[in-house]
């Protein structure tokens, strides 16, 4: 999963990801055209989203077509999740809390 977060905090690499989610597949033409980059460096980003297992390339002619893979975000998902109950936990005494503090004179 650090893998998957350290590749996200590169804002162009952000981008990518985000334009593939919205968007579908797309060449990296497509992606350096709508993201305003140069094609080499749309290419340096996509590999080290595939290398990060986050994209896969499927080959399309003379093109590589890139799409999101689900599993990395599955997985940021799951951990996020985790800090939901815990602060569900502590938000549901806060309530507890200012409930009491209501009857309270």
């Amino acid at each position: 999963m650090i893998e998957t977060l350290n590749a996200l905090s590169e804002p162009n690499r952000l981008a990518i990801v985000e334009l593939l989610r919205d968007t579908g597949p797309r060449s990296v033409g497509e992606i350096a055209d709508t993201l305003a980059l140069r094609q080499p460096l749309v290419s340096k980003h996509l590999r080290v989203l595939s290398e990060a297992g986050m994209v896969a390339a499927r080959v399309d002619a003379q093109r590589r077509i890139y799409d999101l893979e689900a599993a990395p975000f599955q997985e940021i998902d799951g951990w996020l999740d985790s800090f939901a109950a815990v602060w569900g936990s502590r938000l549901d005494r806060l309530d507890a809390h200012l409930r009491g503090s209501e009857e309270s004179p």
